[in-house]
């Protein structure tokens, strides 16, 4: 049932056009007059065959509606009243100039607007009795159609161009975000860095001072420290030359020392100066983090109290830092328009959820039940404290 629905749905117009069809043509047998020299069954197929073309519209979309009025216009030469008798010939003129004026080929509608107007009076003309006032009215009559086809193009067309402009701009704004990220990403590789290269640096420097330490007879152990130190060397070059590859892609190095939420005091005033209070408060014991979740929250913190203080239009904001044994809690929430900060490109959000997601965490935001806008991001811990 529902397939038949379906195709009922899609070959509608079709349909019509057969009923017309049908209907002119009883039609016309039954007005059918003894006196004419054909017979009434030949007036039924005459009358057929000038609107059937009409179904052949998907594949000739100028040709048949066309088609109608040119076979109209023929008819009516043989017998001016066969066409303009039959109420269904009537509607399938309309149906065919409605469709010559909905034509996307523009100069193809011009023509098919001429075509309507010359047999539409070339039909009134051989229509035996007609009146002087029916070479306007009628011919103005389907004229109005073929506007109305040409006013649900030119609207489709505005449509489908709007449609594209979106998906454009959807692209855009995915393409934007997926740069943002990768800067991002490139950024937090180079923050991380200095972490991890001091960490190996120390490792080195220990192994390279029991090495020296360990006296003569133990020179197995010696070679191993050796060969454990040359290692720790090696891999200190290649995260050079990684570092060297990135901020030749990334922009110029980043000599200043890595920050972390011992400088958190440093950046609240700097905000503060800014025009922004902001408030801190911090939950549970505090205790020293890893370099790089360090870095992360530092910087958390950074981004989200820079999107309140430029698109926010707040008087004042508050950090809260929660410690959990196994993860880190941020909140930057502020008293402003309440609405997702910034258009997503650049650093901002793009870059919390990147960081948040480098430490297995969760970011959410919203706007809290006192208005405002809140946001939220935990770092897991629990990978890092071994």
């Amino acid at each position: 049932m529902d397939r038949l629905v379906s195709l009922a749905r899609r070959y509608a117009l079709e349909i019509l056009i057969v009923i017309l069809a049908v209907e002119s043509a009883v039609e016309v047998t039954l007005r059918h007059h003894a006196q004419q020299p054909y017979p009434g069954w030949f007036a039924a197929a005459a009358i057929a065959l000038v609107i059937l073309p009409l179904l052949g519209r998907r594949r000739f979309p100028f040709a048949a509606p066309a088609a109608l009025w040119l076979l109209a216009a023929a008819v009516s030469f043989a017998e001016g009243w066969l066409v303009v008798t039959p109420a269904g010939a009537f509607l399938a003129g309309m149906i065919a100039s409605y469709l010559l004026g909905n034509l996307s080929d523009g100069r193809q509608a011009r023509i098919g607007l001429v075509i309507v107007l010359c047999g539409a009076v070339i039909v009134v003309d051989n229509q035996p009795g007609h009146g002087s006032g029916e070479f306007i009215f009628i011919p103005v009559l389907f004229a109005v159609a073929w506007g109305a086809g040409l006013a649900l193009r030119e609207r489709a067309g505005h449509a489908e161009a709007a449609e594209r402009r979106a998906i454009h701009a959807e692209y855009g704004r995915e393409a934007a975000v997926r740069e943002a990220a990768a800067q991002e990403r490139a950024r937090i590789a180079r923050e991380l860095h200095d972490t991890i290269a001091h960490a190996v640096s120390v490792m080195v420097l220990q192994v390279g001072a029991v090495r020296h330490k360990l006296p003569e007879a133990h020179e197995e152990h010696k070679n191993a420290l050796r060969e454990v130190e040359q290692t720790g060397r090696t891999a200190l070059m290649d995260m050079r030359h990684l570092l060297d590859a990135m901020r030749e892609d990334g922009g110029g190095a980043e000599l200043a020392p890595q920050p972390g939420l011992d400088r958190l005091d440093g950046l609240l005033k700097e905000i503060g100066r800014a025009g922004l209070p902001v408030r801190l408060s911090i939950a549970g014991e505090q205790f020293p983090l890893p370099g790089g979740v360090d870095i992360s929250a530092y910087r958390i913190v950074q981004e989200g109290l820079t999107n309140v203080l430029k698109h926010a239009q707040a008087t004042e904001a508050e950090v809260v830092l929660d410690y959990a044994p196994d993860q880190l809690t941020i909140e930057v929430r502020d008293n402003g328009r309440g609405a997702g900060h910034g258009n997503g490109s650049g650093h901002g959000l793009v870059g919390i959820r990147e960081r948040v997601r480098l430490y297995d965490g969760e970011m959410t935001t919203g706007t809290p039940a006192g208005g405002g806008f809140l946001l939220r991001a935990r770092l897991s811990l629990t990978r890092h404290l071994l």
